[in-house]
């Protein structure tokens, strides 16, 4: 087999690719690395505008696998519709959930304890103490138990959590008890002290958390987005928010990135950090692992991973 491949990582930088491929280096840069109708697999630049990950998408007339890094593949699908049919469309699973759910846990446990408080107030050389929540005795809802939602789960464990409630596109049972279909959301918020969102973004999920979903919500509860901005619908959490019901902390945030003066920033009760999940030194050593994985399989013609869909005659 002889087939362009594109990385966004320089290839003499990935130990154990295989042979017999034309790797191209690009991370999104002006210039194209080759002639993108000669691409086979293309891995799209990570940490990247969603218009760069596009650019070469509508010339890739050869192209026989889209492989995003990360967890999601929002970004890429708008680009589907120009792909030709029988492209397999992978995700980054395996990549992005220890570093997404360590950083889950961060913002659980500072929001709880008041951690931002305490920074601005060493700002200000002032000293101030007092009783705060913890995580311990608390009950726990995951919006979205897939492996990033299961990889939190075994990081609440050690935290003494009285309860961690699970919630997927389907109904399951599962090691640590059952998954509930998103049907029940509705009578599983009201007992839920914590709620973390850790869901795709698709139709079926886009403001899924509405002002229904934030009125169920127990007062004095705290919502954490590591999931997609679009899945919280910002107005309505604004209004849940000024009003002090509930406490927030989001990662990603509709819209993205946050613009300055947006009333996001100042709202009470919010701590906010930018989009940062996966990014981590995490993220490189497993990212290189799963390419080597999944281009060993490509040359050898074997079942790939993560395989999220293929195109059709129509590119969907």
């Amino acid at each position: 087999m002889t087939a362009d491949v594109w990385l966004p990582i320089p290839p003499e930088d990935i130990e154990g690719l295989p042979k017999g491929l034309n790797y191209r280096f690009w991370d999104g840069g002006e210039d194209f690395p080759a002639d993108p109708a000669d691409c086979a697999y293309y891995v799209v630049p990570y940490m990247k505008p969603v218009e760069v990950g596009l650019r070469p998408v509508p010339s890739l007339s050869s192209v026989q696998v889209v492989q995003t890094l990360s967890a999601g593949t929002d970004a890429i699908e708008p680009g589907i519709k120009y792909l030709p049919a029988g492209v397999q469309l992978c995700n980054a699973r395996g990549v992005h959930e220890a570093s997404t759910a360590e950083l889950t846990l961060t913002l659980i446990l500072a929001s709880l304890r008041g951690v931002p408080d305490f920074v601005r107030a060493q700002d200000k050389g002032e000293w101030g103490g007092g009783f705060r929540p913890a995580l311990a005795d608390k009950n726990v809802l995951i919006v979205g138990y897939g492996s990033i939602g299961s990889a939190i789960e075994d990081r609440l464990v050690p935290f003494e959590v009285a309860r961690v409630a699970r919630v997927a596109r389907s109904e399951r049972t599962t090691a640590r008890g059952p998954v509930h279909p998103l049907t029940e959301l509705p009578a599983l918020l009201p007992e839920a002290d914590v709620v973390v969102l850790a869901t795709p973004l698709t139709e079926a999920t886009r403001h899924l958390v509405n002002a229904d979903f934030l009125a169920r919500m127990k007062d004095g509860a705290l919502l954490v987005n590591v999931a997609r901005g679009p899945v919280v619908d910002t107005k309505a959490l604004l209004a849940e928010l000024e009003g002090g019901r509930i406490t927030a902390a989001l990662d990603v945030t509709d819209p993205e990135p946050l613009p300055p003066g947006h009333p996001l920033w100042h709202a009470p009760g919010v701590l906010v950090s930018p989009h940062v999940g996966g990014p981590t030194s995490a993220f490189l050593p497993r990212a290189k692992r799963l390419l080597v994985d999944q281009l060993n399989r490509f040359v050898n013609r074997e079942p790939l991973r993560n395989v999220i869909l293929t195109t059709g005659p129509t590119g969907v």
